[in-house]
This record gives structure tokens, sequence and C-alpha cells, in this order.
């Protein structure tokens, strides 16, 4: 790129988004300056293990991390942590953060998810929400002196994927698992409930208790929990409880920006909130310009791939295709994957293998026009590698796999 006279790139977020995003402008040939402000005091790490790897103590010190500040300093960018982004005025191109004012030529937001609380439930000793480095610590180590004192009893609240991955972590330690859930069916990522049933087979083969359509009225316990009370009365006996009950875009700061917030930083296909202005990863609702719909992608690698996205865009002028959702999870020793956009409600088709029945399988989701939007795999990584490139096509049903469709039991996993 050419010599850069002006204030540069802001990056506001220190995770996975914002570290790629930084390290993409230099790759692509970006000059100018690059500041990344992390609100955590902590080097940039990743997120996704720490409901696996960390919480079970496979991983101790410092696998989950990314980056470091040297690192980024030898390729000339300035990560700032422990300061928080208080607001941004998008007019002056500034951002306030740690009660200082910098401005930006482009400022990128990647400053992810909060967890969402339960309402109006007390807090005793023992009750834990996951999404920093420090919470996970702090939860392997209460619940390790727990299971040293013998059998534990844990209820995760929450039945979608964190929960599910929570209650898998600690079932594989020995505890006593009970999963909660508001609705009647368990989501997986974008997949949502279509392999619910199946799921739930998952979880009740390993020993998982499932506590379907139940609201939590109240966590009981003084000086330490001692027990989750439900709206029908029940009681689930507890020596720890970890909260998953989804999450909230962490937007608070930019309220008065005049950017538009709707579920997260609403922005068009290529990830442009507004003039200078970008978003990626869990914070952004990116446009998908054949629906009209703007959805967040929650999800590691799609963070890596908007960030890749803005930050070429930025340093070379060159747009990128925009890249569809991709999620996967291990749970029970079962790896689960899934790519493309499931929200059309297509219809599964199996494409190898019975996803009622067998233990592993590859299944697609095909809109009414027979294209191929979404493929999930089921302790199959190779086969969902090869059906990935399926997806945007139209095959019939004697190509690559024979495919055989899976209506009745698409209907089965939603019960």
């Amino acid at each position: 790129m050419s010599e850069h006279d002006g204030d540069g790139v802001v990056i506001v977020g220190a995770s996975i988004g914002g570290v790629m995003c930084a390290e993409t402008l230099r790759a692509e040939g970006y000059e100018g300056p690059i500041t990344v402000l992390g609100a955590e005091t902590t080097t940039p790490y990743n997120r996704p293990p720490l409901s696996k790897q960390v919480l079970t103590g496979e991983w101790t010190g410092q696998e989950p991390t990314i980056t470091d500040r040297e690192r980024l300093a030898s390729i000339g960018v300035d990560l700032l942590l422990g300061v928080e982004a208080t607001s941004l005025d998008t007019a002056r191109r500034v951002v306030t953060a740690g009660g200082r004012e910098m401005a930006y030529d482009d400022v990128v937001i990647a400053t992810g998810v909060r967890p969402r609380r339960l309402p109006a439930v007390a807090r005793p000793a023992g009750v834990h929400e996951l999404r920093t480095l420090d919470d996970a610590v702090a939860l392997r180590e209460e619940f390790a002196a727990l299971i040293a004192r013998g059998p534990a009893r844990v209820v995760v609240v929450g039945s979608g994927v964190l929960g599910s991955e929570l209650a898998a972590a600690c079932r594989s330690l020995g505890a006593d698992v009970a999963l909660v859930g508001r609705t009647s069916s368990l989501r997986l990522g974008q997949v949502g409930d279509r392999l619910s049933s199946r799921l739930a087979r998952l979880h009740a083969a390993a020993g998982v208790t499932l506590v379907a359509g139940a609201d939590v009225a109240a966590i009981d316990g003084t000086a330490r929990v001692e027990a989750v009370r439900l709206g029908s009365g029940a009681t689930l006996p507890a020596d720890l409880v970890v909260v998953a009950v989804g999450c909230l875009p962490a937007v608070e700061w930019l309220a008065g920006s005049g950017l538009h917030l709707a579920d997260g930083v609403v922005c068009d296909s290529s990830g442009r909130a507004a003039d200078g202005v970008w978003a990626v990863g869990d914070v952004a609702a990116w446009r998908d310009d054949a629906t009209g719909v703007a959805r967040r992608a929650e999800h590691q690698q799609g963070a890596i791939e908007q960030a890749q996205a803005v930050a070429r865009l930025l340093a070379t002028g060159s747009a990128s295709p925009r890249p569809l959702p991709f999620f996967w999870s291990d749970l029970h020793g079962t790896r689960i994957q899934s790519y493309g956009d499931f929200a059309g409600g297509g219809r599964l088709v199996a494409v190898e293998g019975d996803p009622e029945t067998d233990d592993r399988f590859v299944a697609e989701s095909r809109a009414a026009d027979g294209r191929v939007v979404g493929v999930v795999g089921w302790n199959h990584p190779r086969g969902f590698r090869l059906a990935r490139a399926r997806v945007g096509t139209r095959p019939d049903n004697s190509s690559v796999y024979p495919a055989a469709d899976l209506v009745g039991a698409a209907k089965g996993s939603q019960s």
C-alpha cells in the first residue's frame, strides 16, 4: 500500500476478531497506524477452549493465548489492555477509551458479547457464568475442589451450545449434571433444533439429566448454593450452578453514536456500519443481500472470516465474498460441525449415514429450489469437509453421495 498519512485504524476489542483484523491489515499491506483496545487486562486469547480444555483442566497455562504485545508490536500494532471504550463520536471520528480521545480514519468494532443473567434471582456463592478466561479459571478451581471432596451435583441453566458444552465437560469429570432449558428442544448453533432429539439422546447416553421446558424461579442457598428451584415447584439439588442463558451484544458504549443497533451493530454485507465504521464478530449483524436480513454469526470462525474481509477491504479496496456461518463443538466425544445458513428452514437431506440411527453422518439443508444452503456433520469430519463444497449448488441425488429425504427425521428432531 502507498504511504499513509492520517490517524489510522482503531480496533475496539482484543479477542480473535480484533487481533485477526490487525494482523490481516498488515499482511495485506496497510501502512497506517493500528491500535487495538482490549477491556480485559489478560493477553488476547481464544474463547472456545474455555468451556472445553480450560474447564476440564486439560489446558492450565497459556494455551488459549493467540498473541501478545511483543508479537503485535513487531508488525507495528499498538495493543492497549485494560482500556475500555466508553463512547464513539462518528461525526468527529473519535473513540473515547480509558478517559482519553483517540482519533481514527476507520474504527472496527469487535467488542463481542456479554452473558445474559437470570432476572431477579439471588446469586449465592457457587453460581457462575462463563465468558472470560478469569471466569473459566474460577469455575475450574471451584469445581475441582468440589470433586476432590466427592461426587458433585452441577446444574447447568441454558440448553444452547454453551450449556451443552458445559454439561458435557462437567459430566466428563464425574459430576452428576442436570441441564435445564426453557424450551422443549436443544439447539445447536446455526442448525437450531433440527437435531434436537439426537442431541438429547447423546446427553442422556452420557448420563446428563435433561430438564426441558423449565423456568428457574430461584436459586436457593444462603452462604452457598444448595438447589435450583423451578417454576413448577420442583427443586434440583446443586453444589454448583452455571448459568448459560445466552448473550447480549456489547453495544452499551455505542449509545448516542448514531449507529443502527438492533441485536448488535447492523452492517451491510461488507461489515460497514457507517462511514469509517465497521463491525466484526459476535457484536456484528451483517446483512445478507439475498434476503435483506441482518444476523449475527456467533462463532469464532465467523469472527475470523469477517475480520479478514474487513481488513482486506480497508487495506486493498478489494471486497471478499460474504463469509458463511461455521460452527463446531465437541460433546461427549462427538464432533459436531455445521456450515452455511440454516435460518431459512430448508428440508434436511441425508448424504451419508442416517441422522436418526448412525453414529456418524452428513446431512444437507436444501432450499425450496434445490440449492444446498447448509451442511452438518456428526462425527464425520471428512464427509463434512467434502460436503461443504456443495453449499450453493443444486446437486441431483446421484452425485457424490446417495441422498435420502429425511423429512420424517427432521420432524422428529424438532419434537
